[in-house]
């Protein structure tokens, strides 16, 4: 069973509960760090590649993995990183070390990472490997109907690990599917900064960058969704400035913070509404 801890935010001092996330070793066995009961989380405000992975021993065959450090979105829009013990602190290994030299960070979004992360979610549903041919590219996502609505009773949510901006893209992409939208594709009008999605209906705004979203980017994102009829929803790695909270939450725009699983955790009201059973 996944261990579970109190957690109370240092800048609005609000109390929740964090399950640690367990993921499958090679072996099979579910693991998950063992997190620290006696330290205060702490609220990231920049954002290192060495920082952001511990080393996880397995119980059942002992190998050692390279895992996302367990963070938290507090509603404040706070971003918080969860205390593990010293035993699951490990120095990164050399092929964590090997990965960081050659993995684009997540602030630093190349020019190809949104298409290359739509691309990975179709090769995980369809099966295929390989690039898609230029015939390929130019077809929508998906050819059947999309739901207006999620279906009432959805399957839990499975996340992929976070560790280029390519990793964020490809995050949101299976959580709109999982929501219901079933034709994700690059948004035609390209944002100012991140990455645009779209769906029928919907746009949608990934920031991968390392500072939190402004009061600016909020707008931008809802101006374009109001000239395009749509309905918005962002997506950002180091959460929101406290203005973008406020004008979010003013614009009815749902707000999410993406932690280093690849799970979006809302931050407002909107949010909320929206990754609700049966939304």
């Amino acid at each position: 069973m996944p261990e579970s801890v109190p957690v109370r935010c240092p800048a609005c001092r609000r109390e929740c509960l964090y399950t640690a996330p367990c993921y499958p070793c090679a072996c099979g066995t579910p693991i998950a760090p063992r997190l620290d009961h006696h330290a205060a989380p702490t609220a990231v405000a920049h954002r290192a590649w060495e920082e952001e992975w511990i080393t996880v021993r397995c119980p059942s065959c002992g190998r050692h993995d390279q895992w996302p450090r367990p963070e938290l979105g507090c509603a404040c829009g706070a971003v918080l990183r969860i205390p593990v013990t010293a035993a699951a602190e490990g120095a990164a290994g050399e092929a964590g070390a090997g990965a960081a030299e050659t993995a684009t960070t997540p602030g630093a979004a190349g020019t190809g990472a949104e298409d290359a992360g739509t691309e990975c979610v179709e090769a995980r549903e369809t099966g295929e490997t390989g690039p898609p041919t230029e015939d390929a590219e130019a077809a929508p996502a998906d050819t059947g109907p999309c739901p207006d609505t999620p279906p009432p009773s959805r399957v839990p949510f499975r996340p992929i690990a976070i560790r280029t901006a390519r990793d964020a893209v490809t995050a949101t992409a299976l959580y709109l599917r999982w929501l219901g939208h079933q034709d994700i594709r690059r948004a035609d009008q390209r944002p100012t900064s991140g990455i645009g999605l779209a769906a029928r209906g919907l746009l949608a705004h990934v920031d991968p960058s390392v500072h939190p979203a402004s009061l600016r980017d909020v707008e931008c994102l809802w101006l374009t969704a109001m000239t395009d009829s749509a309905d918005c929803v962002y997506f950002s790695l180091a959460g929101y400035t406290a203005d973008a909270r406020a004008r979010a939450d003013s614009l009815a725009v749902p707000l999410f913070v993406l932690d280093l699983t690849g799970t979006p955790q809302p931050v407002n009201a909107a949010a909320e509404r929206l990754d609700a059973p049966g939304a």
